[in-house]
């Protein structure tokens, strides 16, 4: 299911309904918002907005800094978070691990044209405005 735009089709031609995958990962508190990449890819990668309270919690449970902008690449909590996620997607095909996850410092709003009136993902926009996350996220792939 999901709209026939936003179906991603990976460079092994795998097909994914992004908006599936997105909603079960949104069923952990820890993520506020994400959008799922892989479009021509090998593997799916995530851009992530969590939770401030959520992750306070958690860095504490974990001793790392709680100011989230300060740790957006440190590979401890891109292994937190991929463990999280793989939880939620143990539903979905092999092939739709998400092999690499960033965080993304705010919230995607209306106001900063991430999202529709409707407070659908303007992906596209999401995309343009992380380009040097997501290609940190593929580099030498």
């Amino acid at each position: 299911t999901g709209r026939l735009k936003d179906i991603i089709v990976m460079s092994t031609g795998e097909k994914i309904p992004p908006t599936d995958m997105e909603a079960a990962i949104l069923r952990d508190p820890l993520f506020e918002q994400v959008m799922l990449l892989g479009e021509g890819r090998s593997y799916l990668s995530l851009l992530i907005v969590m939770s401030p309270s959520c992750w306070e919690s958690i860095s504490t449970q974990h001793n790392l800094d709680p100011d989230i902008h300060r740790l957006a690449q440190n590979n401890k909590i891109e292994g937190i978070i991929l463990e999280r996620v793989a939880h939620q997607i143990r539903e979905f095909p092999g092939y739709a691990k998400i092999h690499r996850a960033a965080l993304v410092p705010e919230p995607w709003t209306v106001e900063n044209g991430m999202l529709t009136p409707t407070l659908k993902l303007k992906r596209a926009k999401v995309l343009d405005r992380y380009k040097a996350e997501v290609s940190k996220l593929y580099e030498g792939h």
